[in-house]
C-alpha cells in the first residue's frame, strides 16, 4: 500500500534535512528510524514507501564515517568499561574473602572467649585450702 503524496513530501523533506545535516527532530544519524521521526511519521510509514525507500538506501547505502576524535573517544570509553568491569570482578572478590575473614574472626573470637572460661573455671577448681596440718609442714 503505498503512501499519500502529502506523506512522500514529508519524506523526501525530511530526508533532504538529514543528508544535508540539518535535521529538526532528531539527532541526525542516518537511520530509518530518524527518517520516520525527521518526517513526524511511524516506521512502518516509512517501509510502505518504498520508492523512497529505495532512494535512502542508494544515498545513505555507505557506512557512516567517524572523525579520529570520534573513534578515540569511543576506543577510550571501551577501555575504561573494561578497566571498570575488571575492577568492579576485583572488589567482589576481595569483598567475599573480607566477610569470610570477619566470620572466621568472629569464631575465633568466640572459641577464645570459650577457653578463656574454661581455663579460669580449672584455675578455681585448683585452688583449694591447704589442711593446717599435715606432713608438708614438717
Amino acid at each position: 500500500m503505498p503512501v499519500s503524496a502529502a506523506t512522500e513530501t514529508k519524506l523526501r523533506e525530511a530526508m533532504a534535512r538529514l543528508l544535508a545535516g540539518e535535521p529538526l527532530h532528531t539527532d541526525g544519524a542516518l537511520t530509518k528510524e530518524n527518517l520516520a521521526r525527521e518526517a513526524k511519521v511511524s516506521h512502518a510509514t516509512v517501509h510502505r514507501a518504498e520508492e523512497i525507500l529505495a532512494e535512502w538506501d542508494a544515498r545513505v547505502a555507505r557506512p557512516v564515517l567517524r572523525t579520529p576524535g570520534e573513534v578515540q573517544r569511543d576506543e577510550t570509553i571501551a577501555d575504561l568499561r573494561s578497566r571498570l568491569r575488571e575492577a568492579n570482578t576485583r572488589a567482589t572478590e576481595l569483598q567475599g574473602k573480607l566477610d569470610a575473614l570477619a566470620t572466621v574472626t568472629a569464631n575465633l573470637y568466640y572459641e577464645n572467649l570459650e577457653l578463656k572460661k574454661k581455663a579460669s573455671a580449672r584455675r578455681q577448681s585448683r585452688v583449694t585450702a591447704l589442711p593446717a596440718s599435715g606432713p608438708w609442714l614438717e
